[in-house]
Formats: structure tokens, C-alpha cells, sequence
């Protein structure tokens, strides 16, 4: 009944000095901010006002600390600080200082520095115990560094983070065939604190198993420029093929002749010295004609000189020698000027058996070629050697 007896001097009010809905609102402002103009309050005529009193004011309380805890939290949440940290999209597989690895790539977007940047990768994948239990989205941990410190990261330029592929790594068992039926997912996980806040900042990532490629590496993003380091995050992402062999740790381990890479499709292109080296193996007969025109000469010339000497000096059997081979084999022998070395050879072969008696002609094994320096042919035979020869037909 305040209102109806407000100009009532007799009466004494619950609260003074209110009139209307104008005065009470401002009744209400004093109170909840505790400004106190002196000019309206609480008598103590009703209990009922001071209980409403008590119950505003621990509201209001409980009120500004709600909508201040609000405005901080908002301000200092390092959510947008987690979106400047940047994860390749795809991870690789392949060899590292002679060890297959896993490796995916990290960046900071920000000038600030992350406090104590630390990374973790979990291996999420369903699996049976020998016991027979099923366990869904069992979590296994990939050691990225934890035993050398690698995972404490300072984050001033992109890094590559490396997994260790070994017999106690759980992707001890993982080939480029088996990849693609596995279902598994890396999860990554970096944690740092913000520099300028203070706060704890997490961002994550994963890789399921579409997203790792075999056989690849990723490809430079820093340059040398002025005497400073320039980064390139337009190829943060990118990847290049490199040979990595397709098998396992594990089979590796089993069959170390697997480990070499010579069955990756860049190592059959043979380079340019194994190419002309190989020529000299090519047999003339059968895959000369497959060659160009200057390598058939070539490789003509070199075949038939060692073949020939070979197949008329000392090859290793026992042969006879007699005026008549030395005919034979003039005959058969070209004429062309290459071979002049060769007749000469086979002619001084002859000579050394014709000096010995007819009678060990038999037992004699020829000897062994000798590069005998160029002599004038008169006739076809050298004048001593038609003398003996013509002593011995006679």
C-alpha cells in the first residue's frame, strides 16, 4: 500500500520516496549497483522488503560474475589460434636415412611462437586379442620422438614430423598392398601454450588410411633469399614420387633381399653408362641388327676381333698345326685390313709349331696369342715362313 498513502505524512512506508514505476526502477538501479543516493530506502516496517533485498542483491552478484567469466572467456579463447596451426593434408610413407618412416608435415601461420609445443600421434584401429576379444577403436600410441626429445617442438618454420616404422611400431605389419585394405585412422594431436595469453592451445588432425601415400616425400617449402629464409606455404602440401620398396618391415626383416628398391618403376631406367657398358655384352648375331647403324659398326669391330683370336688362338683344346691348316685358315680369314692383326697371329702361331719337329707336332698345344707388330705380306706368307713351308711339303 505504499503507493495509495505516498503523500500520507502519517504513514510509514516500506520503502521511501517511491511513487511509481519510474521511482522503483531507480529504487532497483541504487540497489543492484550499489550506488546509494541516500534518497530512497528500505525501512523496517515490512520483512517482506528485506528479504527481496537480500535475494537481489546475491542474484545480481551471481549475475555479473556470469556475464564477466563470459566476455574473458571469449576474449581469451585460443580457438582461433589453433586455426593458424597447419597440418599437411595427406601423410607419406617412405625411407629416411635408410629406415621406412611415417612423416606428415607442421606450420605455424603466426609470427608469436608456441610455448612448449608438443605433438602426439594415437594409432586408432579395431582389433581381436588371441584371447578372442574384440576391441573397437583400440588406441595405440606411434612414437614420434619420445625417447629423444623430438617431440618437443620449436615452431619457427614448417617441420616434418618422422614415425620410426620398426618391430615395435604398430604399423610394423604395413605394406603398400595391405594398405589398401586396412581401416585405421592417425590421429594428431599438438598442444602448446599461446604466447601472448598464457593459455593452453590444442589443435588436431588425423589421417585415415586414404590419406597416406607410399612411396612419396614432401616436397622443399624453405629457400635461401637475401640471407633469409623464405617459406612457401603454396607447397606445404605438395608431394613428389621417390623409389620406396612396396613390402613391410616385417618381410624386410624376414628377407633382406626385399629391402633394396631395384623393383621400383624409377629404377628401370638404366643410366646412361649402364647403357653403353651393356653394349659390349650384346651378342652380334642375334640382337645387332636391333642397333643403329654406328653402334653395329662399332660393336662389330669390337666382337669379331677377341671372337676370331679366341676361336683360332689358344681357346683352351689341343689343336694340330700344318701346312695345310696354315692354307685353310688363310682362306677362310678375310681380307679385309681389320683383320690383318688376326691372320698375323694365327701365322705366328703356326711358325712356333712348324719349328718343331713333325713328330710333336701332335702333342704341341698352341700358345697363347700375341699382338705381333705389323709386317709386309709378300704373297700371302713371310719369306721364311714360305722357305720352311716348302721344305716341309717337300
Amino acid at each position: 500500500g505504499d503507493l495509495h498513502r505516498a503523500h500520507d505524512d502519517a504513514y510509514s512506508p516500506c520503502v521511501a520516496n517511491v511513487y511509481n514505476f519510474p521511482s522503483a526502477f531507480l529504487f532497483f538501479i541504487e540497489t543492484e549497483a550499489t550506488i546509494g543516493y541516500g534518497h530512497r530506502y528500505i525501512t523496517e516496517r515490512c520483512p517482506e522488503g528485506i528479504v527481496l533485498f537480500l535475494f537481489q542483491s546475491l542474484l545480481g552478484s551471481i549475475v555479473d560474475a556470469f556475464l564477466i567469466g563470459c566476455m574473458f572467456i571469449k576474449m581469451s579463447q585460443p580457438k582461433k589460434r589453433a586455426e593458424t596451426l597447419m597440418f599437411s593434408r595427406a601423410a607419406v610413407v617412405s625411407q629416411r636415412d635408410g629406415k621406412l618412416c611415417l612423416m606428415f608435415r607442421v606450420g605455424n601461420l603466426r609470427n608469436s611462437h608456441m610455448v612448449s609445443a608438443q605433438i602426439r600421434c594415437k594409432l586408432i584401429k579395431s582389433r581381436q586379442t588371441p584371447e578372442g576379444e574384440f576391441l573397437p577403436l583400440d588406441q595405440c600410441e606411434l612414437d614420434v620422438g619420445f625417447g629423444t626429445g623430438a617431440d618437443q617442438l620449436f615452431l619457427v618454420s614448417p617441420l616434418t614430423i618422422c614415425h620410426e616404422i620398426n618391430s615395435k611400431s604398430p604399423l610394423f605389419c604395413l605394406s603398400q598392398r595391405s594398405l589398401q585394405s586396412e581401416q585405421f585412422e592417425i590421429v594428431v594431436i599438438l598442444e602448446g601454450i599461446v604466447e601472448t595469453t598464457g593459455m593452453t592451445c590444442q589443435a588436431r588432425t588425423s589421417y585415415t588410411e586414404d590419406e597416406v601415400l607410399w612411396g612419396h616425400r614432401f616436397l622443399p617449402v624453405m629457400s635461401l633469399e637475401d640471407g633469409f629464409f623464405h617459406v612457401d606455404y603454396s607447397q606445404f602440401h605438395a608431394t613428389f614420387e621417390v623409389p620406396t620398396p612396396p613390402y613391410s618391415v616385417k618381410e624386410q626383416e624376414e628377407n633382406p633381399s626385399l629391402a633394396s628398391p631395384l623393383s621400383s618403376p624409377v629404377d628401370t631406367n638404366r643410366t646412361r653408362r649402364e647403357q653403353v657398358c651393356s653394349l659390349d655384352c650384346i651378342d652380334g648375331t642375334g640382337d645387332k641388327n636391333k642397333l643403329p647403324f654406328k653402334l653395329q659398326k662399332i660393336s662389330s669391330g669390337k666382337e669379331e676381333l677377341p671372337r676370331r683370336a679366341l676361336r683360332m688362338s689358344s681357346s683352351g683344346t689341343e689343336k694340330t698345326c700344318s701346312a695345310g691348316d696354315l692354307l685353310k685358315i688363310q682362306e677362310v680369314s678375310p681380307s679385309s685390313e681389320g683383320d690383318d692383326r688376326i691372320q698375323l697371329e694365327a701365322l705366328k702361331a703356326s711358325a712356333w709349331a712348324l719349328s718343331q719337329s713333325t713328330s710333336n707336332l701332335g702333342l704341341q698345344k698352341s700358345p697363347p696369342g700375341v699382338c705381333a707388330p705389323d709386317v709386309k705380306l709378300e704373297g700371302n706368307f713371310p719369306a721364311k715362313l714360305q722357305k720352311m713351308d716348302s721344305g716341309h711339303l717337300s
